[in-house]
């Protein structure tokens, strides 16, 4: 590879995805429905996870999987990505975390809780056994016929605890119309990891893909476009992607709030009461691009 990153970068899928983009059907006393006259949402209960995302009759993300860190968009939360063999160091203490991908904790715990609704765009969670230091998640969606906002927003209870916040969305390779996914974002750098993805601080260049990298530095938000059906912009007020491409049936790009394993890097810290807030938006349009 070359010693300089590419300005642009592009990756086609290879694959189609399993199914063919058609909507799901959701029980509305689930989660909750979303609409508007070019897009539906639902959002579960179960994981707090945006379950289906319907824009002009067709389904974006992967509905359904064997194991719940493997589709829709769900919530990370108290930390993102991998926690290195369960283990949390924090102020001295050791705490052991459920190894949920062994040999690792992925992906926080709010993902695995039942939430539970506000009103009719809000769902609540509070974090409970095993995660130490509880404290209360809130998500609001706000769906409108261009796009979905997402804003979390995570208060620490009565204790200091250490927190990272984000999301991890599985988007289909095909829908049901158009061509293979395409990925662009333009600039960024990787962080150095051991073999089993855990950033150990410092950046170097990005290697050319499949790519399983949680990257900072990028000049514009990230794209997804399905060639002759939608173009789809993700941003965030997160400013770290891990971007994973190596599934044949889909691809993630993640927005968070730090690197994975960013406890024990550089730690956010909440205070007892303190808030952290961020948000996600998926704003989309037609694809100009034709399907060849």
């Amino acid at each position: 590879m070359a010693g300089h990153l590419p300005r642009v970068r592009a990756y086609a899928a290879t694959m189609e995805a399993s199914g063919h983009g058609e909507p799901i059907r959701r029980d509305a006393s689930d989660g909750l429905a979303l609409r508007s006259t070019r897009a539906s949402a639902f959002v579960d209960f179960d994981g707090g996870r945006l379950a289906s995302l319907v824009v002009d009759g067709l389904e974006l993300l992967i509905t359904e999987a064997d194991r719940p860190s493997r589709w829709g968009s769900f919530p990370m939360v108290p930390w993102c990505g991998r926690l290195p063999n369960g283990v949390l160091t924090f102020e001295g203490q050791t705490y052991e975390l459920p190894l949920t991908s062994p040999p690792h904790a992925n992906h926080g715990r709010a993902f695995l809780q039942m939430w539970h609704a506000i009103d009719d765009v809000t769902l609540a969670t509070d974090l409970v056994d095993p995660w130490p230091f509880g404290g209360h998640v809130e998500q609001r969606f706000t769906l409108s016929d261009t796009a979905l906002t997402i804003e979390i927003e995570i208060r620490a209870a009565d204790q200091t605890m250490p927190v990272m916040a984000g999301w991890h969305p599985w988007f289909r390779r095909r829908l049901g119309r158009g061509g293979e996914a395409e990925l662009h974002f333009e600039g960024g750098m990787a962080y150095v990891t051991t073999d089993h993805h855990i950033p150990m601080g410092g950046v170097v260049a990005l290697p050319e893909p499949p790519w399983d990298h949680c990257i900072v530095g990028l000049e514009a938000p990230p794209v997804i476009e399905w060639p002759g059906a939608l173009r789809l912009t993700i941003a965030s007020t997160f400013d770290h992607w891990v971007i994973f491409t190596e599934p044949e049936h889909a691809l993630c790009v993640e927005p968070q709030s730090g690197p994975p394993n960013q406890f024990h890097l550089d730690p956010r810290v909440l205070q007892p009461g303190q808030r952290f807030v961020g948000s996600m938006t998926l704003e989309w349009e037609a694809s100009a691009q034709e399907h060849r």
